[in-house]
Parts: structure tokens; sequence; C-alpha cells
């Protein structure tokens, strides 16, 4: 994806469903998610070995179903891992999945295109957000 396809898509997503979402501060997905939250989405953890506990305040969900509605789902998952996940998202109707640093299935993500999600792979919106120096907040 180019700049402006990351940057439309950071800026038009609302709710954010972040697989694999740890209450471990140390976890690369605990940033991610208090990044995401700070900046206004409506962020929520789905982690079924975490269900019920707290991230960032916000209550962990056992799956995705119980995320819904669905905008972008974040995935910090093995990659050997990562298409089923993408697959429960299309399901369930999200409108983009977002690949996290080093997970990277080509298959799920021709899956998830040809459904009509967008597709971003292989990075970090927190890396993307800065780089392409995004506001503060969402606007609006």
């Amino acid at each position: 994806m180019d700049d402006s396809a990351i940057r439309d898509l950071l800026l038009a997503t609302r709710r954010i469903a972040v697989v694999g979402a740890s209450d471990r501060p140390e976890r690369p997905s605990h940033g991610v998610f208090g990044f995401l939250l700070a900046r206004g989405y409506d962020t929520v953890p789905v982690n079924p070995q975490l269900a019920g506990r707290s991230v960032h305040g916000r209550t962990v969900l056992p799956d995705l179903a119980a995320a819904q509605p669905l905008d972008m789902v974040d995935v910090f998952r093995r990659s050997s891992l990562a298409g089923a996940v993408v697959d429960e998202a299309v399901r369930l109707g999200a409108r983009s999945v977002w690949l996290q640093l080093g997970v990277v299935d080509a298959g799920a993500a021709a899956r998830a295109r040809e459904a009509g999600l967008v597709v971003v792979m292989d990075r970090c919106p927190v890396i993307e957000w800065r780089r392409l120096g995004l506001p503060a907040r969402l606007p609006g």
C-alpha cells in the first residue's frame, strides 16, 4: 500500500479489534493497543486466554465475534495462525485487516482482498502513524 492509502485507512477507521492483545506491558501488542486507544480509536482487546481481564482499562473479549462491529482487525498472531483470524474477520464483515510486523500470510491476504477488505501486512500502525506525521488524535 502506498502512503496515501495507509493514511486514509488509519484516519477513516474508528473501531479496531486487536487480536492477541496482551496485559503484559513488555509485549508489543500491549503498547500498540495503548497507542491506538490514546489516538481515539474504539479499541477492543481480543485474547481467549485473557478473556474477562483488562488491558488499558478495556475488558478483553474471547473472540472476534464478541468484538463486533469490526472496522479493522489488527493481528498479533504468528503467521501460521493469522489465516484463521483473517478468515474470521472476512466472515464477520470487517472492513480491513492489519497484519503486524513479521506477520505474513499471502494466501490469507489474497482471500481478504478478494472479499473486498483492505489489507496491510508486515507493518505496524504505530510506526506508520508516526512516519506519516498523523495528528495526536483522530479528527472529529
